[in-house]
């Protein structure tokens, strides 16, 4: 199988997609993260939290 045929997720900490391995065969289905980091960070405020619209601005 070529890894262009291999099902694909999104992670839901970075957005970026990520493909299956074969280490998350037997559960698949409950992989959400794409690395230990974004499973680290999924609950942290980091550089993906949501800016202050530039619109917003108190002058």
């Amino acid at each position: 199988m070529k890894k262009r045929d291999l099902p694909t997720k999104t992670c839901p900490v970075c957005h970026r997609p990520f493909s299956w391995r074969k280490k998350w065969a037997e559960n698949w289905h409950d992989v959400k993260y794409c690395s230990n980091r974004c499973r680290r960070e999924k609950n942290s405020p980091g550089k993906n939290a949501a800016a202050p619209s530039p619109n917003n601005s108190h002058t």
